[in-house]
C-alpha cells in the first residue's frame, strides 16, 4: 500500500468536497452520476444524451509531431521509434540537487509542444513521458497553460527524471502554486474547482540535460498529458459485465519485502506501485539483467521488485508511488511504453483485457468496502488481469502475504466504486478523496491492430 501519511493527489479538492457535502450541494454532474443507479428507465420518447467526456489524453510520439514543436538545441529523429534528442545545446546551466546539495554544470536543450486545447477543460492534469537517459543525462518536464478566465499559469515543473540515480536524484518539486492551481507531487490541480475555473489549454516543455563537452543525449519517445474534469461523486453507476477472460501475469507480493531497503519509502510495505509495475513489465517480456540486480542482497526473493522500487523512488515525495515515474520506468524496457490516464468504467478495462492489455488501477477504501481484501488503505495500486464469468474483477493484489496469494477476485460493484469515485468516507467518518479512475497502461511500442483499437477506444493513441 501507499504510505498512509502521504496526502492524496486530490487533497487539493478536499476543502471543496467537504464544503459541498456540508452544504448539501454539488455540481449537477455529480448528482446525475450518483442518482443513476436508482433511477427508473428513461421515458421511451426521451432522447438519451451521451455521457459527457471527462478525460482528454494527448501525446506527441511521431516524427511529424516532434518536428512540429518549438526546438531549441534539439532535433527530431526518425526510425523505428521516433523521438527527440540533443543536437546543439542552447547553453550551460548549474543545477544544485536539493537532495544531495551537489552543484554541477549541465548543457541543455529544449523542446516545447504546440498548444493543446483540451477537449475537456480540466481540473487536473498529469503528464507522463517515455525516455532513455544514459548515465550523464537527465530531463525535466514542465507544463504551462491558460485558465478559463484568460490568465496563464506559470511554467510548472512536473518532474525531474533519470532512469538511474547516480547523476541526479529523481524528484518532483513541491511548493509550486499561483493561488489558482497547485502541483501536488505529479498532478496539476485547480485549487477550488467549485468556482468553475478550469484549465483550457496547455503546452509541455522538455529540457534535456547532459554533461558538458560530451555527445551524450537523452532520447524522448513519448510525451503526453491527461487532463480531466471528474465530477465529485461518492458512487458511480453500475456497469454491465461483458467479458470473461484472464491474462497470465506474474504475481509478486510487496509484503515479502518488508524491511528491505528502508531508504526507499520504508521498504516493501509501501511498494504497491513498483510491484504492480514489475508484474506488467514482465508480462510483456521485460527482464532485468544480473548486472542490474547485482546491488540487491542475493538472499532476497524477487530482487526485481527491490530494483523497481529504487528506479521509481521520488526523493521529494519520499515514496515509490509517483505515477509518471512508474510509467517512465516501464518504458525503459525494450519495446515498452507507458502512460498515465483515467478510464471511465470497468467496460474500458474489459476492452483492454480483451486485447491482452492488463492495467494498474489506483484506489482507496475502508476494510469493509472491498470484500476479501482484509485491509483498508488511503491509497493502493493493484493490477487488473481479467474478469470472471460473473463479471467480477480478477486482480493481482501486491498487498498479499506471498506471491502465491497475490491473485484475488473482487466483487465487481465494490471494485468499480472504490476505483472510480472521487469522494469517500474515511475511517474517522470524515470526507477524503478518491482517484477517479486513475490507471497506468503499459503496452508494446508497436501495438497490434487489435491493441491499437482497444487503446484508441479508451482515449490513448
Amino acid at each position: 500500500m501507499s504510505r498512509a501519511e502521504q496526502p492524496s493527489r486530490r487533497t487539493v479538492l478536499a476543502a471543496a468536497v467537504a464544503a459541498a457535502v456540508a452544504g448539501g450541494a454539488g455540481p449537477a454532474a455529480a448528482a446525475t452520476a450518483a442518482d443513476t443507479e436508482d433511477a427508473g428507465p428513461a421515458p421511451t420518447k426521451a432522447k438519451v444524451k451521451a455521457p459527457a467526456r471527462l478525460v482528454d489524453y494527448r501525446s506527441w510520439t511521431s516524427y511529424t509531431e516532434w518536428r512540429g514543436g518549438a526546438a531549441h538545441g534539439v532535433r527530431a529523429v526518425a526510425g523505428h521509434r521516433p523521438g527527440v534528442v540533443v543536437a546543439r545545446p542552447e547553453g550551460t546551466t548549474d543545477y544544485t540537487d536539493p537532495h544531495t546539495g551537489t552543484t554541477a554544470a549541465w548543457e541543455y536543450a529544449t523542446w516545447t509542444s504546440p498548444v493543446h486545447r483540451l477537449a475537456v477543460p480540466a481540473t487536473e492534469v498529469v503528464a507522463s513521458w517515455n525516455a532513455d537517459t544514459p548515465a550523464g543525462t537527465w530531463l525535466q518536464v514542465e507544463l504551462n497553460g491558460t485558465y478559463s478566465d484568460g490568465t496563464a499559469t506559470p511554467w510548472y515543473v512536473m518532474g525531474r527524471w533519470a532512469a538511474g540515480d547516480q547523476d541526479i536524484k529523481r524528484t518532483s518539486v513541491d511548493d509550486q502554486t499561483d493561488g489558482k492551481s497547485t502541483i501536488w507531487t505529479d498532478t496539476f490541480a485547480i485549487d477550488d474547482a467549485t468556482t468553475g475555473l478550469r484549465l483550457v489549454d496547455y503546452r509541455l516543455r522538455l529540457t534535456l540535460y547532459r554533461r558538458p563537452g560530451t555527445r551524450l543525449t537523452p532520447t524522448v519517445w513519448r510525451l503526453g498529458a491527461m487532463g480531466s474534469d471528474i465530477p465529485d461523486r461518492f458512487t458511480v453507476p453500475a456497469s454491465t459485465p461483458g467479458l470473461a477472460q484472464e491474462l497470465t501475469v506474474p504475481r509478486y507480493s510487496q509484503e515479502i519485502h518488508k524491511g528491505q531497503y528502508p531508504q526507499y519509502d520504508n521498504g516493501g510495505e509501501a511498494w504497491c506501485s513498483p510491484t504492480s509495475s514489475q508484474m506488467i513489465i514482465e508480462y510483456w517480456g521485460g527482464r532485468l539483467t544480473p548486472e542490474q540486480l547485482a546491488w540487491v542482497d542475493p538472499t532476497y526473493a524477487d530482487p526485481q521488485v527491490d530494483h523497481a522500487a529504487r528506479a521509481t523512488y521520488d526523493n521529494q515525495y519520499e515514496g515509490c508511488g509517483n505515477w509518471p515515474f512508474n510509467a517512465a520506468y516501464a518504458a525503459t524496457f525494450h519495446g515498452l511504453q507507458g502512460v498515465i490516464t483515467r478510464l471511465g468504467s470497468l467496460s474500458d478495462l474489459e476492452t483492454l483485457i480483451a486485447a491482452g492489455i492488463p492495467a494498474i488501477t489506483s484506489q482507496s477504501f475502508l476494510k469493509t468496502e472491498l470484500t476479501g481484501a482484509g485491509y483498508g488503505t488511503s491509497g493502493h495500486l493493484m493490477t487488473v488481469i481479467g474478469f470472471t464469468a460473473e463479471g467480477d474483477v480478477i486482480a493481482n493484489d501486491p498487498a498479499s502475504p506471498s506471491d502465491d496469494a497475490v491473485r484475488r477476485v473482487y466483487l465487481r460493484r465494490e471494485f468499480e466504486n472504490i476505483w472510480l469515485r472521487t469522494k469517500r468516507y474515511n475511517a474517522s467518518g470524515g470526507v477524503s478523496s478518491g482517484t477517479g479512475g486513475v490507471c497506468y497502461l503499459y503496452f508494446p511500442s508497436h501495438p497490434t491492430p487489435h491493441q491499437r483499437k482497444a487503446l484508441a477506444a479508451v482515449g490513448v493513441r
